[in-house]
């Protein structure tokens, strides 16, 4: 639908913004907050903060199967079943069926996707750790990457500004290879974590282990409050969407602050596939949209756009915006568009058992963990493999004698069950992959639903 006059003026706005998860959200906060007019464009559907988080509240006995997924659900979630984040009925709402939305696969790529309000800033993990100096020197200093045009001297101020707003929890360590930031309130380690702490700290001098950073409120400032934000609770039902406001979202915290300037409009269910490149003014004017369930076209005008419809779909939208002069999508005369994905090492990990502390227990479900920082390839840690990776992890009581097998049945059975079991240890190692032309991402011939590549 091409618009015309006064139907052309009711689209234009002074910025677009498509997509809503974490940085879309972040950039209509920002962008409304300076007085600019902005149309935010997501291309699920909506759901409203609190009331829209339908299994918040419910009881793992109201789900068929305890929650379990169901062999068509896997089936349906292939892609976020797999890779372990859609793994339970509680929060598929929260994700995409994979077989709604496609992608032609050569090699096996876990792509994990929610397209709603919110998008993944409704499932992710909250872990909030700053770069260090030396992060932003790594391209240049081992030859891998692009050379950043920033160091961490001219990001600081800016992770002060978010940690500020979002509400990260944490301990500061004083630690070069993880700077300290603005910090609430730590969320406590256990006894066998503090016992581990005190194992590794006195064996290896350059090695840490303390509570998880986390984007979990546990002292809210008055900001926070004055967005409806409260105290975590310790559920650890976060991907369920927090009815407390406690995890930092975009329905928490940066909708809410934009909306109050009433320099925002929402729209949903309009999926953007182009960018639009102007030749008479060498400009970008504005970007084409499907409605997703008309399949009607529609056009929407900015002077400034833009694209935080997560790494892959946004290299998808400039790979269909072409023109005369970027015929190979926009900005795409280098042909990177779409290469050097980087994704991180996931479940390289071990856990065990740890005897001891039967009489001990924790209070709640704490949504986070431990985190032990770099260690390889720094100070006088020499490794044969470039940069380094730190850990995840926490220690927790099983549920249930291990011992109970199947020829234990009924009241004993239940009683055995009943008593909390064994403490555990576990830790996943999380690094990053180095860049590489060829993990990349391509139009495929296929067409979608909408008739989309």
């Amino acid at each position: 639908m091409h618009l015309q006059g006064k139907a052309k003026e009711q689209q234009t706005f002074d910025a677009i913004v498509v997509g809503s998860g974490i940085s879309g959200g972040w950039a209509v906060k920002e962008l409304t907050e300076k007085g600019l007019k902005v149309l935010l464009i997501e291309r699920g559907r909506h759901i409203e903060h609190v009331s829209g988080y339908d299994n918040a509240m419910k009881n793992p006995w109201d789900f068929p199967n305890r929650g379990q997924l169901t062999t068509k659900e896997k089936e349906e979630y292939y892609s976020g079943a797999r890779a372990g984040f859609a793994n339970a009925q509680d929060i598929l709402p929260h994700f995409v069926k994979d077989v709604d939305y496609p992608f032609a696969e050569k090699r096996r790529f876990d792509w994990v996707r929610g397209y709603q309000t919110g998008g993944r800033s409704l499932t992710w993990g909250k872990q909030s750790y700053r770069w260090n100096k030396r992060d932003f020197e790594a391209n240049l200093e081992d030859g891998h990457g692009v050379d950043w045009p920033i160091r961490y001297d001219d990001l600081a101020p800016w992770y002060d500004h978010v940690e500020r707003f979002i509400g990260v929890s944490g301990s500061k360590e004083g630690l070069d290879v993880l700077p300290d930031g603005v910090f609430q309130t730590p969320m406590e380690l256990n006894c066998v974590e503090q016992e581990i702490k005190k194992g590794i700290e006195s064996n290896f001098k350059n090695r840490h282990l303390f509570i998880g950073r986390a984007a979990h409120l546990t002292d809210p400032t008055e900001e926070q409050l004055a967005l409806g934000r409260g105290t975590c609770q310790n559920r650890n039902l976060c991907k369920r969407g927090c009815p407390y406001g406690a995890y930092f979202s975009t329905q928490a915290a940066t909708l809410p602050a934009a909306k109050r300037t009433e320099n925002l409009t929402q729209v949903n269910n309009k999926i953007v596939y182009k960018v639009v490149f102007d030749k008479e003014t060498d400009k970008v004017i504005g970007v084409k949209a499907i409605d997703e369930k008309t399949n009607e076209e529609i056009e929407y005008f900015a002077k400034i756009i833009f694209l935080n419809a997560s790494s892959m779909n946004s290299a998808w939208i400039m790979m269909q915006s072409t023109s005369a002069k970027h015929p190979n999508g926009l900005g795409n005369e280098s042909d990177q568009l779409g290469r050097n994905i980087m994704d991180h090492h996931l479940n390289a990990g071990a856990m065990g058992f740890y005897p001891g502390h039967e009489d001990k227990y924790y209070y709640g479900r704490r949504p986070n963990g431990i985190y032990i920082p770099r260690f390889a390839n720094w100070g006088d840690d020499k490794r044969d493999f470039l940069r380094g990776f730190g850990y995840q992890g926490g220690a927790r009581r099983a549920q249930g004698d291990p011992n109970a097998n199947d020829a234990t049945f009924g009241a004993e059975f239940k009683n055995k069950m009943t008593l909390p079991g064994p403490w555990s240890f576990n830790l996943t190692g999380f690094g990053e992959t180095l860049p590489d032309p060829n993990n990349r991402i391509r139009l495929s011939d296929k067409k979608d639903k909408s008739g989309l590549p």
